[in-house]
């Protein structure tokens, strides 16, 4: 099969022809349609996890997928052949990932694909959007608090808007110009253009009395320590980019941390719900071959993205 895989860490992802995996007890087969590309998946490339777990190499890139069922292992009680699913398909133990044609998961990682969507849109969800689920669910918010996302045009971003603005939030993100009515259609009450000023000056000018939860999706540590000047006494300021400091927070009478995402099926099967009731939109930003997945990581490193980039096979 057709693979974009790396062969050490810290080599360039490369287009490789592999053998197809083989379902092991507990796992299932999946002929691949579509993988979303997340910045993890350059990271892991990188070494991140290497201290983590278990890798084996050629390490077949790409976490996010979704495709159909084509075989089971034994013990598999959830899906059988020809169901679709999505969900997350990385296995650096052993050496699998969603950037091929085919990939073998344990079952647990998967959910039933919406049946409203295309695969490619299904494929943009599960790290994005359990991210930002659990974003909004960790930091509580609910109806009448405001909120600061700040790198809201992304995929977590994107659905982090939808979700706290479905639940009654004043939703504040940081946007260019020209994704203003992008982000309004999304669920942003307000667009703060991050090229006129300072951010947390122009919130704080308009919002005196800050914000009850800052969402910082992209800020280094000094950055984030800027930011945290719109969240009100008492509020919540997380960083899912490991730049917040508690001892800091504290001191400021904040609460706060460094996200960490818990993905699971449930979760998997409560995005999959809305986005078949028509609750939560998919952004996606391009559709690109395999062989552009390299150039495309590339691309993901410079954080500047607008929306989900998603291989389609």
């Amino acid at each position: 099969m057709k693979a974009v895989a790396v062969t050490a860490f810290g080599e360039q992802p490369q287009l490789m022809e592999l053998s197809e995996p083989d379902p092991g007890p507990g796992e299932v087969l999946v002929r691949m349609s579509a993988a979303g590309v997340n910045p993890l998946d350059w990271k892991i490339a990188d070494g991140l996890l290497k201290d983590a777990a278990p890798h084996t190499f050629p390490l077949v890139l790409g976490s996010d997928g979704a495709g159909e069922v084509v075989a089971i292992g034994t013990g598999v009680r959830r899906f059988t052949v020809g169901d679709s699913v999505f969900g997350q398909f990385q296995r650096p133990e052993r050496g699998g990932g969603s950037y091929g044609e085919f990939a073998a998961v344990e079952e647990k990682a998967l959910a039933g694909a919406a049946r409203s969507v295309t695969y490619a849109t299904s494929a943009a969800v599960p790290t994005a959007g359990t991210t930002a689920y659990n974003l909004v669910e960790e930091t509580r918010i609910s109806e009448g608090k405001r909120v600061l996302i700040v790198g809201g045009t992304g995929g977590v971003g994107t659905f982090a808007t939808q979700l706290a603005a479905g639940r009654g939030a004043e939703v504040i993100v940081t946007a260019r110009p020209g994704l203003t009515d992008l982000m309004g259609s999304l669920g942003a009450a307000e667009t703060v253009d991050h090229t006129l000023g300072p951010v947390a000056d122009q919130v704080l000018a308009a919002h005196p009395d800050g914000v009850d939860v800052l969402l910082d999706l992209v800020s280094g540590p000094a950055a984030f320590g800027e930011m945290t000047r719109t969240v009100r006494d008492g509020g919540t300021a997380v960083s899912t980019v490991g730049s917040a400091d508690a001892d800091v927070l504290t001191d400021h009478n904040l609460r706060g941390f460094n996200f960490q995402n818990r993905p699971s099926p449930q979760l998997l099967e409560i995005l999959a719900g809305q986005l078949d009731a028509g609750r939560l939109t998919v952004i996606l930003g391009d559709e690109i071959t395999l062989e552009e997945a390299p150039e495309a990581l590339e691309a993901s490193r410079t954080g500047h993205a607008q929306g989900k980039t998603v291989i389609t096979f």
